[in-house]
C-alpha cells in the first residue's frame, strides 16, 4: 500500500501576524480539515484493497466451482450470445473459451431440426424456465450428444431480460448410470432368487424322510387291495369260464362254484376295494401336489389359501422327519383363510416348526404348541416351544441374511430372512421373542381373505 506523508501544519509567517489575511485560528481549523480528509481518503484505500482481495477470492471461488463441474453451463446476453460457459461445455464442444465467446448459443446444437427445436422452446418458455429439456449438442469430434438442459432467464433489478443461463447434464452418463443400476438389481434379484430355492431345497432335503413315511401309508393301501383284487379276478375267471362253457364232468354245479369260490362276497367287497384304491391314489396326488407347489420355483400368484391345511401338512412333514420325542400340539379355529401363495407361506411354517425342532432337540419332552385366532382383520398364528429361549443379544438379528445360532453346517442363516421377507409380500409380519413362561415365540400376522 502506498502512503503519502504527513500533510505540513506551518502557516506561512507572513499572514499570521497581518491584519490583511485570515486569522490563526482560520488556518489551524483548514489544516484540521485536511488531515481529516486525508485519514478518510487512506481508511477508503485501505477498505478498497480489502473488498478488492474478497471479490478476487470470491472470483477465484467461483472459476473452481465451474471448472469442476462435470455439467454443462452457458451465460447468455439477450440476444441468444455466449458470454460466459464452463470447461464442460469447452470439453464437449471442443473449443476454448475466446473462440466460444460472442457466438450465438444455437450453433452448440447438432442440426438444424434441433436448432430450430430450441429456438422454439426457449421463446415460448424463456420467460418461465426451461426444465429437462432434451436437446442434442455437436461434440468436438463431430459426433452428437444427448443432453438434458435447463434454462433459467437473467433479470435486472428492474425485471429486465438481460439474457439467460443455460445448464445440461450428458444424458449419456445418466443412461450408463441406470443401466448399470439396472443391472445389478437383476443381478440382486436372481441371486435372491437362487437363495430363495436353495433353502427350499435344504428344507426339502429335510423333510424326504417324512414325506415318504406319509406317502407310505395311502401307496400300502393301495398296494395290498390291489392283492386283493388280483385273488378276486382269479377267482372271477374261474366262475365265468365255467359259466360260458358249462360246467366239466370233474367239476361241482354253478351254485356250488359260486358258494365256494364266495362270489358274492367278492362282488360285494370289490366297491370298497376300488373306494379306497381311489381314496389313497388322490390322497398320494395330494401329497405330491402340496411337495411340488413347496419346491417349485413359486411366482407369487395370489390364491385362496386355508392356513388350517398349511399348518396340518408342515407338522405333519416335520414331525415325521423329527426325533420320536418332539410332539406338537395345535389349537385352531377353523376357516383361517388368506390370500396368498399356498407354497410360500408353508415354508414360513415349516421353518419355525423345523427351528422349534432344532432348538428342543436336547430336552426330553420337546413340544411346541400352535395357537391362533382372528383379530383386527388379521389372522394371527403362535408358535411357542418349550426350549432355552431366544439370547437378548441375537434378537435384534434374528432375521439379519446368513445369521444363525447353530453349528457350522448345520444351518444356512437364510429360514428366517426369506421368511421374513416372504410375510412382508404378503402384507402381514412376523416377530420373534420369548415367552413369559420361557421358550421362544415367534407371532405370524396375515392379512385375513374377505369373502
Amino acid at each position: 500500500m502506498n502512503t503519502a506523508k504527513p500533510m505540513s501544519t506551518s502557516v506561512p509567517p507572513a499572514d499570521l501576524n497581518t491584519g490583511e489575511g485570515l486569522g490563526e485560528h482560520a488556518w489551524i481549523e483548514v489544516i484540521q480539515k485536511m488531515d481529516e480528509v486525508y485519514n478518510d481518503l487512506l481508511q477508503y484505500e485501505v477498505a478498497l484493497e480489502e473488498k478488492n482481495a474478497a471479490l478476487e477470492e470470491s472470483h477465484q471461488f467461483i472459476e473452481s466451482v465451474l471448472a469442476s463441474m462435470s455439467d454443462i453451463l452457458i451465460v447468455c446476453d439477450r440476444n441468444g450470445n455466449i458470454e460466459e460457459v464452463n470447461p464442460s461445455l469447452c470439453h464437449i464442444a471442443g473449443k476454448n473459451n475466446a473462440q466460444l465467446e460472442h457466438q450465438p448459443v444455437f450453433d452448440l446444437f447438432a442440426d438444424d431440426v434441433e436448432r430450430a427445436k430450441a429456438r422454439d422452446v426457449f421463446a415460448r418458455f424463456g420467460r418461465e424456465g426451461v426444465h429437462d429439456c432434451e436437446f442434442f449438442l455437436r461434440a468436438g469430434d463431430g459426433s452428437t450428444v444427448p443432453v438434458s438442459m435447463n434454462c433459467t432467464p437473467r433479470l435486472s433489478q428492474t425485471g429486465k431480460l438481460m439474457g439467460m443461463v443455460v445448464t445440461g447434464r450428458p444424458v449419456g452418463e445418466l443412461r450408463r448410470a441406470y443401466s448399470a443400476l439396472r443391472q445389478a438389481h437383476d443381478d440382486l434379484k436372481r441371486t435372491q432368487g437362487q437363495l430363495l430355492h436353495a433353502e427350499k431345497m435344504v428344507s426339502l432335503g429335510r423333510l424326504v424322510a417324512g414325506v415318504a413315511h406319509e406317502l407310505n401309508n395311502p401307496i400300502s393301501f393301495v398296494l395290498g387291495n390291489v392283492l386283493s383284487l388280483q385273488r378276486y379276478a382269479s377267482r372271477l375267471e374261474s366262475y365265468l369260464g365255467a359259466l360260458h362253457d358249462g360246467p366239466a364232468a370233474d367239476t361241482a354245479p354253478l351254485p356250488q362254484m359260486r358258494q365256494d369260490l364266495r362270489i358274492d362276497r367278492i362282488l360285494a367287497d370289490m366297491p370298497h376295494l376300488i373306494d379306497g384304491m381311489i381314496e389313497g391314489a388322490e390322497r398320494t396326488r395330494d401329497i405330491v401336489d402340496a411337495l411340488k407347489r413347496f419346491s417349485a420355483v413359486d411366482k407369487m400368484t395370489p390364491e385362496q389359501v386355508s392356513l388350517n391345511e398349511v399348518v396340518e401338512r408342515s407338522m405333519r412333514w416335520v414331525v415325521q422327519s423329527a426325533s420320536s420325542n418332539f410332539r406338537v400340539e395345535v389349537e385352531l379355529p377353523p376357516g383361517l383363510v388368506c390370500s396368498g401363495s399356498s407354497g410360500q407361506l408353508q415354508q414360513v411354517v415349516m421353518n419355525l416348526i423345523q427351528n422349534a425342532c432344532d432348538a428342543t432337540a436336547s430336552l426330553p419332552g420337546a413340544a411346541l404348541k400352535i395357537s391362533g385366532r382372528q383379530e383386527d382383520g388379521m389372522v394371527v398364528l403362535r408358535f411357542v416351544d418349550n426350549g432355552p429361549g431366544i439370547a437378548e443379544a441375537h434378537l435384534g438379528r434374528l432375521f439379519e441374511p446368513f445369521f444363525t445360532t447353530k453349528p457350522v453346517g448345520q444351518g444356512t442363516g437364510l429360514g428366517l430372512s426369506i421368511s421374513y421377507g416372504i410375510v412382508e409380500r404378503h402384507g402381514g409380519k412376523l416377530t420373534a421373542g420369548n415367552a413369559p413362561g420361557g421358550g421362544a415365540e415367534f407371532v405370524l400376522s396375515l392379512p385375513l381373505e374377505s369373502r
